[in-house]
């Protein structure tokens, strides 16, 4: 009995240690799932989770998976192109440009064949023309982010610039005044008004220049009010008018809503009247705000709106005293029946000056 039984014993000890696998980290050979344990598993990559995912059982098996493929969508104009990563959307401002750089390393062992290449490389990128095209278009951002201008007036004034480079509508003309100009026109084109002191003081540009830049690239874009423009993107616009500058100047002096809505108000009656015809709309949007302050019992100073609007206090009490003699034109009484406006808090004697 004891020979008949002492066979097995040996055999059910060596059946585990040669037959059943172990599973761990193998990475010479596959990933096995271990819930499984198919010796040949599908292994499904889901690139929008970022999963290893077995496609028997389902368990993940790994994460934070990179994808290494190309890019699902295209910023490209025309299909069928390859949308690989090879780095950002192509700009259609630079069509017919090479818009990669290639940098060659400094590092060659010294044997001087770097600088060769980097010579070689410099004069087989760009022309001259191209250089100045991209410090434009580097200048452009620049200014408008120092501006607080949003995106939209950035490309106008790029596609401005690039017209009248290419038809050389300013040759000899200053960079700055140039990218002024287009600036200016690409505010008015999307109904962000700045004022040519603005602008100005943003480009150190000396407004004669700036304007002798505008006035050709107004004609060459027949920007005329009422016309057309010539060009694609380019749609004519009215001059900036005193009710779009009083928005930016009431934020600025800290201002209520309601004495911007009246000071429109009363702006538009001056205009219905005639009174102050002439005078720029920086002037008359200073001088409107300061009659419309005191009117309402929030007095500001003159030096303070003169600091705000850009123009002098002469300036300012010489509308003011305009719109003083004509009253009762431009207040109605709508706002002297509710008691928001009170004609005795305009200071008579600043009109008499």
């Amino acid at each position: 009995m004891a020979s008949a039984f002492a066979q097995p014993f040996p055999l059910a000890q060596h059946t585990p240690k040669t037959q059943q696998p172990i599973y761990g980290p193998d990475l010479a050979v596959r990933l096995i799932c271990p819930d499984c344990r198919d010796p040949n598993p599908h292994i499904v990559e889901e690139f929008g989770s970022g999963d290893l995912v077995c496609g028997n059982c389902g368990l993940v098996l790994g994460d934070r998976v990179v994808d290494t493929r190309s890019e699902w969508r295209t910023f490209a104009n025309d299909e069928g192109d390859d949308p690989s990563r090879v780095g950002a959307a192509s700009d259609p401002l630079l069509e017919g440009m090479e818009q990669l750089d290639t940098v060659i390393s400094f590092r060659d062992g010294g044997s001087g064949i770097a600088r060769e290449l980097q010579r070689a490389a410099s004069r087989s990128q760009s022309s001259r023309s191209e250089r100045n095209l991209l410090t434009a278009f580097r200048d452009i951002g620049g200014w408008c982010d120092q501006f607080s201008l949003p995106k939209t007036i950035s490309d106008i004034a790029k596609q401005l610039y690039k017209r009248s480079d290419e038809e050389k509508l300013l040759r000899g003309k200053p960079l700055e005044a140039v990218i002024a100009a287009c600036i200016f026109i690409a505010c008015r084109q999307a109904h962000v008004p700045r004022t040519f002191r603005e602008i100005c003081n943003l480009t150190n540009v000396s407004k004669k220049t700036l304007g002798q830049c505008y006035k050709a690239l107004e004609q060459a874009f027949n920007l005329t009010p009422g016309s057309g423009s010539g060009g694609a993107s380019i749609h004519p616009s009215p001059s900036t008018g005193p009710e779009n500058l009083l928005v930016r100047y009431c934020n600025h002096l800290d201002l209520p809503a309601n004495v911007q809505s009246i000071c429109g108000d009363i702006i538009v009656a001056a205009r219905k009247h005639g009174i102050a015809d002439g005078r720029s709309p920086v002037s008359i949007a200073g001088g409107a705000i300061y009659f419309t302050c005191h009117l309402l019992g929030k007095a500001k100073s003159a030096r303070d709106i003169s600091s705000v609007a850009g123009v002098s206090e002469g300036t300012i009490k010489l509308v003011y005293r305009l719109y003083y003699t004509d009253r009762e034109k431009l207040v109605k009484q709508d706002w002297i029946d509710d008691g928001r406006a009170v004609m005795s808090r305009l200071p008579v004697e600043t009109a008499s000056k």
